[in-house]
């Protein structure tokens, strides 16, 4: 942790990236891959430098995938395809938290595609 000024914001990689890992409590909890994350960037997101634009990507990424799953399941009675986008959406859901938990320790912006913009 690096610290800019003393009034400042601070550069914390770490905690960006354990924002970003902390999705994955989603194949642990069901839920926990958007509850932990909202609760760190509300709390960190005046204090740390970063935290703010990461975690807007990720509460709209999970958003997206809630939207994208709640969609997929009726879809299932349309010759299965339901079930190959939850595969897919399972996937996603697991890779790109770890590539933008990567990108962000390495101080780089966080990238989630065909993600829908619920908070600007």
């Amino acid at each position: 942790m690096e610290v800019i000024n003393q009034s400042e914001k601070v550069i914390d990689r770490q905690l960006l990236t354990l924002t970003h890992l902390s999705q994955l409590l989603n194949y642990v909890t069901g839920c926990g891959g958007l509850i932990v994350p909202l609760i760190l960037w509300l709390a960190q997101k005046d204090r740390v430098e970063g935290m703010d634009v990461h975690g807007k990507a990720i509460v709209n990424f999970q958003l997206s995938l809630l939207v994208y799953t709640l969609i997929s399941i009726p879809a299932i009675l349309l010759l299965g395809l339901g079930i190959l986008a939850l595969i897919g959406i399972g996937i996603i859901g697991f890779v790109l938290p770890i590539v933008n938990a990567i990108r962000s320790g390495n101080g780089e912006e966080p990238s989630y595609f065909l993600t829908i913009r619920f908070i600007p």
